[in-house]
């Protein structure tokens, strides 16, 4: 299949390494595409759920296509964040077409644009709350893997798929309340600052307005997740488009035990090789 060329494209909150993430619709995009520039929003590697015992064929295929599209050309900046924070102690190296990094601003056609992930306004992954974050992470993972099994059975019997975790954040306040502070905050920072546009992960809320206030406007984007939404952001010819992953659209990948095609070693320091692969799987 010949790859569509897209000019920048947004992930954020992959979550690779946990029972939730849906590598394999995954890999199934990213190898329609080919992005002259790919933005890593953060969370895309779960630090916090690494283990030896799962790292399947399918999340291992979604690194070996972003180390492919390094090989291409494309340029790819990794955002970290909360999740992937391991990383963050090489942020701002450059290591041939990969660039990491905490926050990164681009001018695209006169425009401001201010991407980050967003973990800086939740005080819940700082500190000893970090603790009791990591257990509700672990939580949501196996309310996830129940939620896939609710939707098997429900799709058997014809009827919709639900989101439990959606209908938990959608009925209780204060999480409700987390994900309007949050976007606030974002918006206000960005307005102050002069940026057009702010481009941020994290709450697995994927977004696309334009607010207008008394001192400013901005338009607010968030590329969602690869969790619930399967959601991600494109930028061509001047627009930014928030797309959701419909696998009607796509060829189903081959998932293959090894990939030799791509020395992942070949491509990156050999410090941060240790840290991003091999000595957490």
């Amino acid at each position: 299949m010949e790859k569509r060329e897209v000019e920048i494209v947004v992930l954020s909150d992959i979550h690779l390494a946990t029972y939730g993430c849906h590598a394999t619709e995954l890999v199934a995009y990213l190898k329609s595409i080919k992005p002259r520039l790919l933005i890593l929003n953060g969370d895309i590697i779960d630090g916090w759920a690494f283990s030896k015992k799962y790292f399947p064929n399918s999340h291992m295929a979604v690194l070996s296509e972003f180390f492919r599209m390094m090989k291409s050309e494309t340029q790819i900046i990794y955002i970290t964040g909360n999740h992937d924070e391991f990383l963050r102690k090489y942020s701002d190296l450059t290591m041939g077409n990969l660039f990491l990094t905490d926050k990164y601003l681009l001018e695209i056609n006169g425009k401001k644009h201010w991407f980050f992930h967003g973990d800086i306004f939740d005080h819940t992954t700082k500190g000893g709350a970090k603790i009791i974050a990591k257990i509700g992470g672990i939580g949501y993972d196996w309310l996830i893997l129940v939620n896939r099994a609710i939707n098997f059975l429900l799709e058997s019997m014809g009827k919709k798929k639900v989101s439990l975790s959606k209908r938990i954040k959608n009925s209780v306040k204060n999480a409700v309340k987390f994900i309007g502070d949050f976007e606030e905050k974002a918006i206000e920072i960005a307005i102050e600052n002069k940026y057009d546009y702010v481009i941020c992960g994290h709450i697995h809320q994927p977004a696309d307005r334009l607010i207008t206030k008394e001192n400013g406007k901005v338009r607010y984007l968030n590329s969602g997740d690869w969790i619930e939404n399967l959601s991600y952001l494109e930028y061509n010819n001047g627009e930014w488009s928030l797309i959701f992953f419909d696998e009607t659209k796509f060829d189903k990948p081959e998932i293959v035990a090894s990939d030799t095609s791509v020395n992942l070693q070949e491509l990156i320091h050999p410090n941060v090789f240790a840290a991003f692969v091999g000595q957490k799987i």
